[in-house]
């Protein structure tokens, strides 16, 4: 994936995110919507899904660093700690329970204070972006399902992500209106 088109996904993606939550009301804001993959006794409201989108993207340049680094297993989530490899239900849980904990800590986030979490992560991948090279782009990524595997691939899927969130969160009835 080229780098310009990486980050015109990524832009867009941002500014089309934006354009949605600032005509929401707080109700339709802190409307639980979907029940948590962790605990489904968690319902997660739009602030919930949007903030997690900091949480992953942190996490995908931190993942793509360790990769450039030569470190083996850069996802740091396919091994269990004494090194066997972990299914693909061990590897989800894992994820699972650590997405969980970002949502208990920022559950509480006004809009002012995701837009920002949000705001600093896709600042940080586009500055992430500058430094790459174009090779360094196409390279594959030790063990990464997202996109291609590959850098450029991995940040791209960030847009994705977040219009995946978003299609969850209307799916589950953030736009209706409540009776």
């Amino acid at each position: 994936m080229k780098r310009v088109d990486i980050e015109t996904r990524l832009n867009k993606s941002r500014n089309e995110l934006l354009e949605n939550l600032v005509v929401l009301s707080d109700e339709q804001l802190r409307r639980p919507l979907t029940p948590s993959e962790h605990n489904p006794d968690n319902f997660w409201n739009v602030l919930d899904h949007v903030g997690h989108l900091a949480l992953i993207e942190t996490n995908f340049v931190a993942i793509i660093r360790r990769h450039l680094e030569g470190r083996r297993n850069p996802v740091n989530l396919l091994t269990q700690p004494d090194g066997t490899p972990r299914s693909r239900e061990q590897f989800m849980a894992s994820v699972h329970a650590w997405t969980e904990e970002y949502h208990q800590a920022h559950h509480e986030d006004s809009l002012s204070q995701v837009v920002s979490l949000t705001a600093l992560a896709r600042g940080n991948t586009l500055a992430f972006l500058s430094e790459l090279t174009d090779e360094q782009l196409e390279e594959k990524v030790e063990g990464a399902p997202w996109a291609d595997g590959s850098v450029g691939g991995m940040l791209g899927a960030n847009a994705d992500h977040a219009n995946m969130h978003w299609h969850w969160a209307t799916e589950a009835g953030l736009l209706k209106s409540r009776e």
